[in-house]
């Protein structure tokens, strides 16, 4: 009789499937997945709640006013405390099905504190009075920039003064670098920062402020830097480790800075 040559499985089949599965999803999509699970787990105990109760006429009996409504609330309020505390299992039998990882595995995600720039010094800044035509263009965008400010923390006038040296307020600017819009946004960083159409002035505005603020978050606040980084590029702050020794660059530093000084001091005396 011939040998019978018996295949082998890979022991770790499964769980290595399992880990694949799990690197599908981000933490935060997790969470989401869990508290659907959960949910789930939650209506079915409601479900078997009310199929118990129906045969004795509810939890609140069959007569008085309102009890069908009233029953219908305890039940569901009820059902989320068991599936909470003591769970039947489906929500964890269905989360491991799509993750492959179990719900007392899932690591809760922190929710991010929203970024605020820290108040710009300006002692030293020799204030620059922007042309009248520029002012009176970017008035129409105050509404936008004050969205801007709050989205991403960072002071206004200072969204204003970036709008003023970039563009003068012109939301069909366009440079030698192919910059673009009211914050000169280049193709690249318009699309890493979800604009779709870079003339249009409100997604200019909250691409060039979402990118502002990230290059300020990226340098610890420290404006100088964040302006050089969005001016001439991070490679070029990291590089010469500060603003690079690029007269553009140290001009435009200064220009901003200027007419943040201009801008203060307006608010100040109205």
């Amino acid at each position: 009789m011939e040998n019978l040559k018996l295949k082998i499985t890979n022991e770790m089949k499964h769980i290595e499937n399992s880990q694949k599965i799990s690197e599908r999803y981000s933490p935060e999509e997790k969470q989401k997945l869990a508290k659907a699970s959960k949910e789930f787990e939650s209506l079915l105990t409601s479900m078997m709640l009310k199929s118990m109760t129906d045969s004795t006429g509810g939890l609140f009996g069959s007569e008085g006013f309102g009890n069908d409504y009233f029953d219908t609330i305890f039940q569901n309020q009820l059902a989320a405390q068991m599936s909470n505390q003591k769970p039947l299992g489906v929500a964890d039998m269905i989360y491991r099905k799509m993750t492959g990882e179990s719900l007392g595995d899932l690591i809760p995600v922190q929710t991010p504190t929203k970024f605020q720039a820290p108040k710009i010094k300006l002692d030293n800044i020799q204030k620059i009075q922007p042309s009248v035509g520029s002012m009176d263009r970017l008035q129409k965008y105050d509404d936008i920039i004050e969205k801007a400010s709050q989205d991403f923390g960072l002071d206004k006038n200072l969204i204003k003064s970036v709008i003023l040296a970039e563009s003068a307020g012109n939301p069909k600017a366009y440079s030698k670098a192919k910059a673009k819009g009211l914050m000169q946004l280049i193709d690249s960083t318009a699309r890493d920062m979800g604009v779709r159409n870079v003339w249009d002035p409100k997604e200019n505005i909250l691409g060039g402020t979402k990118y502002l603020s990230k290059m300020f978050r990226q340098y610890d606040g420290k404006v100088e830097l964040a302006l050089a980084a969005y001016n001439a590029g991070p490679a070029n702050v990291d590089k010469h480790n500060g603003v690079p020794p690029f007269q553009e660059t140290k001009n435009y530093v200064a220009r901003v800075l200027s007419y943040l000084k201009y801008l203060d001091g307006q608010n100040e005396q109205g």
